[in-house]
């Protein structure tokens, strides 16, 4: 965005025109046999803009043609409070960076982005980590497009927004962290050569809540899940040694249980088989089967995690020294 005067409108107006424009569905919530029968017998009804729904390119350009974004995003910044105006602009600007046309103009708004991932709203931190993915999913140049995530720092601040941001928030800056790890460049982001990418992962497992701990685990599950680089990738950064350390603690329970169910749906990848056989989670689970001290629960998970991990064809082919485990269930 350039650095021209930005234009003021009436709050009042402006937030009666973004509530409309938000309104709208935005997808056709018909089956589109339905919908070709609606539209055969009945062209003409009222009700047809609501359900076949209007965010295209045209109806998003017609409305910031009257309201531009930097006017949109100074209302965000307005310390003026104005019922529902900061939820109805929010919503306003994700559908309308969920088009092609609003999306390409995202590149040039980052330093909003930036701004929008360190602010003190979790309804304005969310749109923020949207706003990323859509810049993402939109990109024509995907090295151009990460280059700016990397010159402008988000993944650092999309991380501290998946530990200490509401639900919504934290899904959001999950599904953005995925979408750069998709891509060649974007794996350079996540896990650059001099390692402070991992590093933050495990700095901030050590000084978060037992549920900011349990969402770093969460995306370094769906960051192995993604292909087999990015797997070796978690792997060689020693990021799965986050996974003994909760499920080592014998103070929380339930943390150590949901490590161990997300550790079970990192199991269900295709590339767990050649790198956790030959690592000591293996090891540490049959030690929690063996000992008639833990918790039933935990040991007949850690039971069904190895039972799937050796049941795999390569697992014999994988491990280099016999296992053997004692103990009952």
């Amino acid at each position: 965005m350039d650095d021209a005067p930005v234009p003021v409108a009436e709050p009042t107006l402006m937030l009666e025109a973004a509530s409309e424009f938000a309104s709208y569905p935005g997808n056709p919530t018909l089956p589109v046999t339905l919908l070709f029968l609606f539209f055969f017998f009945f062209p003409s009804h009222p009700s047809l803009f609501a359900i076949v729904g209007s965010y295209n390119d045209a109806s998003v350009k017609e409305f910031l043609d009257r309201f531009p974004l930097p006017m949109l995003f100074r209302s965000l910044q307005n310390e003026e409070e104005i019922p529902g105006l900061e939820e109805t602009i929010v919503s306003c600007l994700d559908k309308i960076f969920s088009t092609k046309y609003g999306a390409s103009f995202l590149p040039n708004c980052v330093p909003f982005i930036q701004a929008g991932l360190q602010a003190n709203s979790q309804t304005i931190r969310c749109l923020a980590c949207k706003a990323v993915s859509n810049l993402l999913e939109n990109a024509e140049d995907m090295e151009a497009a990460v280059q700016t995530i990397e010159e402008h720092k988000l993944y650092p601040l999309l991380i501290n927004c998946l530990v200490d941001g509401n639900e919504q928030t934290s899904t959001a800056s999950l599904d953005a962290i995925k979408k750069i790890a998709h891509s060649p460049e974007g794996l350079s982001v996540i896990f650059p050569t001099h390692g402070e990418g991992s590093n933050q992962l495990k700095n901030l497992a050590a000084n978060s809540s037992s549920l900011g701990r349990i969402r770093i685990l969460s995306i370094i599950v769906k960051l192995f899940s993604i292909s087999c680089s990015v797997a070796t990738a978690v792997n060689d950064s020693n990021l799965l040694n986050l996974f003994e350390v909760e499920i080592k603690d014998s103070r929380d329970m339930l943390t150590s249980l949901s490590a161990l169910e997300l550790l079970y749906e990192l199991v269900e990848s295709p590339y767990s088989t050649t790198v956790l056989l030959k690592s000591t989670l293996l090891q540490l689970l049959i030690d929690m089967i063996s000992n008639s001290t833990v918790d039933s629960v935990l040991r007949s998970r850690a039971a069904l995690i190895s039972g799937r991990l050796l049941s795999s064809a390569d697992a014999y082919a994988v491990i280099d020294e016999p296992i053997f485990w004692v103990g009952d269930l």
